[in-house]
């Protein structure tokens, strides 16, 4: 099958998929994600949320969206900074894009307090029409890719199948693949060995159409890089890399996001796109430094070297930190200007 195929049975089989079984987020789960690391993630992107909104004429009632809302940990530190602008949460009607009943239920337990209504959808398409604001942080990681290799100056796709003693491995289709050749037309030349990834694009098709048709705009936190030839096909189970094949369903599969592809699917769609910009630059633009001091203020030592140590995770270079890996891309209607934290000259030229 092709690796796309695993990768949604693996996470999301209906009874034995990875994000219908669990949650696999903090120090008992496999993985963590800014959010869980500090409030002060979640209370700058509702910053950017709120300038955006007015940026946007302050719409009146308008669609808050969170696409892969994990605990709904970045969503209620969102809504509690958005309180500086009581207008934001009177008009903002809280949708949650989510797959995973596990998490369904705790995302409503953490947003008891902080939303008096939100709903709850499978698709973005099933978010009913108005302007909206979408948040997505590491969602585009976990949708299926598929991966082709070059061999003899062809692309050929890798498959999983049954190697002779009946584990999953991974092979390639004998024949050339037409639609990776198409794929690599906008790429450099590639070697023998090279892997090219493509990322099931219909989730950013809708966004992008999405948007168009009814305004607003997206931001989009994701770790990945600017295009080009790579295996980042990885498995995390219990804070640790594993095999992807070793054990499907129970260790969470995800891949770099090409942020270019994304950019460029929302560009042909007839959207602006800005960035990507690491998110380290990105929180230092919105003020995360003040932030920072400001939690500090009159609190005792251990508070504030958890929050100077939180701060470095989310906005450091060091190989553990994530200012640098991660990146952030606005998709933005084409009658809106610059987004909050990005300038003109940051914008995404195909």
């Amino acid at each position: 099958m092709p690796v796309s195929r695993y990768m949604a049975l693996a996470l999301g089989h209906p009874r034995h998929g990875y994000y219908m079984t669990r949650d696999p987020l903090g120090a008992h789960g496999d993985f963590t994600t800014a959010p869980e690391i500090s409030q002060m993630f979640g209370e700058l992107l509702g910053l950017w949320a709120v300038a955006s909104w007015q940026q946007m004429g302050a719409p009146d009632p308008f669609r808050l969206v969170e696409l892969g809302p994990g605990r709904g940990t970045l969503m209620a530190d969102a809504l509690r900074a958005a309180r500086l602008v009581p207008g934001f949460g009177a008009a903002a009607r809280i949708h949650l894009v989510e797959t995973s009943p596990v998490l369904t239920v705790t995302q409503a337990r953490t947003l008891a307090s902080q939303a008096s209504a939100a709903s709850w959808h499978q698709r973005i398409e099933d978010v009913p029409d108005g302007p909206a604001l979408v948040l997505a942080n590491e969602f585009f990681d976990a949708l299926p890719i598929d991966q082709y290799v070059r061999t003899a100056g062809h692309w050929h796709e890798r498959r999983v199948g049954m190697d002779a003693g009946g584990r999953l491995a991974f092979g390639l289709d004998p024949a050339p693949s037409r639609a990776a050749q198409l794929l690599a037309g906008h790429l450099p030349p590639a070697p023998d060995g090279a892997v090219l990834e493509h990322m099931e694009s219909g989730p950013a098709r809708a966004l992008a159409a999405r948007l168009l048709a009814q305004g607003g705009a997206a931001l989009i936190v994701d770790y990945g890089h600017a295009g080009g030839f790579g295996d980042t096909l990885q498995a995390l189970e219990k804070h640790r890399f594993a095999d992807p094949l070793a054990a499907p369903g129970a260790a969470d599969l995800t891949a770099h996001v090409d942020f270019s592809a994304l950019a460029r699917i929302a560009v042909a769609a007839g959207l602006k796109a800005f960035g990507p910009l690491e998110q380290g630059d990105f929180l230092a633009r919105l003020g995360l430094a003040a932030r920072a001091e400001r939690l500090k203020r009159d609190a005792p030592e251990a508070t504030r070297a958890a929050v100077d140590a939180a701060a470095r995770r989310l906005a450091g270079t060091g190989d553990a930190d994530m200012g640098r890996l991660f990146k952030v891309l606005v998709l933005a209607h084409p009658d809106l200007g610059a987004p909050p934290a990005f300038d003109l000259s940051e914008e995404f030229c195909p």
